[in-house]
């Protein structure tokens, strides 16, 4: 009776291992099946017909569909990404020579022999032609980096040789309006991609200076452990609180700079330019005193 027993004990084990081992077998098959169809997803090589769908289990079975679906939209956003960049490239390429031209014949105008009127006609034709190129120039950029058509290319890059590059470029602009254009020295690195970074950098220092009446632009760089800060601080016309957060939409103008030129789209793309580098722009400023916006650029 005890070896019966025993016997049955000995078979209820191995029963059990057995059950086991196949359990594990099988939860192995499963796992290396969807890892595979994980893989295959992320390198754009996944098609239905690599699975036998009777030898699937049903969440490999849903997981396959899932993935087939996922792919089948991937392959359509590229569609439409192919067809806004053409178009994009359509757009700036059509319109470079009639905006060229336009400003050719607004100068010819402005050199010949023309009575007051006529003279501040075409001035103001000028002045509008070079804003048109501007606009159209700045939405094929942001354009280009919210579809992710041109992709940043972020690499360890000193600091100081491209601020002292926007200082030489708007040296010019910050004399006419007798403005001090200060830098700070700096050894520090980040990871940016130079000419992008540039434009963004520019379009804040730009807007510093339209907006600022009296005494000037400072620009000053303090490393942390994780991120450059690049300050840019003015002593403008200051930004009220309520308007902190709406400055960075595209085409947005304060009330109070209305009557300035420009056409409220260099800090919206300056924004999307880090924000795609990984680091982000915060902004301090008081009405009447001035701001500095604070540039924050990954190490």
């Amino acid at each position: 009776m005890d070896n019966i027993i025993l016997t049955i004990g000995i078979f209820l084990i191995l029963a059990a291992c057995i059950i086991a081992v196949t359990e594990r077998l099988r939860s192995k098959r499963i796992l290396d099946s969807i890892e595979k169809m994980l893989h295959m997803a992320m390198n754009g090589e996944f098609s239905t017909e690599t699975f036998d769908e009777g030898r699937l289990s049903k969440l490999e079975s849903e997981l396959a569909a899932f993935l087939s679906s996922s792919s089948i939209s991937a392959k359509n956003i590229k569609n439409e990404r192919d067809k806004i960049k053409s178009l994009i490239s359509d757009i700036s390429h059509q319109t470079k020579t009639p905006i060229s031209n336009l400003i050719l014949y607004s100068e010819l105008l402005e050199n010949s022999e023309l009575s007051g009127v006529d003279r501040a006609n075409a001035e103001a034709i000028h002045a509008q032609a070079e804003k048109l190129r501007f606009l159209i120039d700045s939405l094929v950029k942001l354009s280009r980096l919210e579809n992710r058509i041109l992709a940043l290319e972020p690499q360890e890059t000193p600091l100081a040789p491209m601020l002292n590059e926007i200082l030489h470029q708007f040296k010019e602009k910050a004399a006419a309006k007798n403005l001090k254009l200060e830098l700070s020295e700096t050894s520090a690195s980040a990871a940016l991609d130079e000419k992008w970074t540039h434009e963004a950098l520019a379009n804040i220092v730009d807007n510093a200076i339209k907006y600022t009446e009296k005494g000037g632009i400072k620009i000053n760089v303090i490393p942390y452990e994780m991120f450059v800060r690049v300050d840019i601080s003015d002593t403008g016309i200051g930004i009220s609180e309520e308007e902190h957060a709406k400055i960075f939409k595209r085409f947005y103008r304060g009330s109070d700079v209305k009557q300035k030129e420009g056409v409220g789209i260099g800090l919206h793309l300056a924004r999307e330019i880090i924000s795609g580098e990984g680091g982000y722009i915060k902004l301090s400023s008081t009405p009447g005193e001035g701001s500095t916006f604070s540039v924050f650029l990954p190490r």
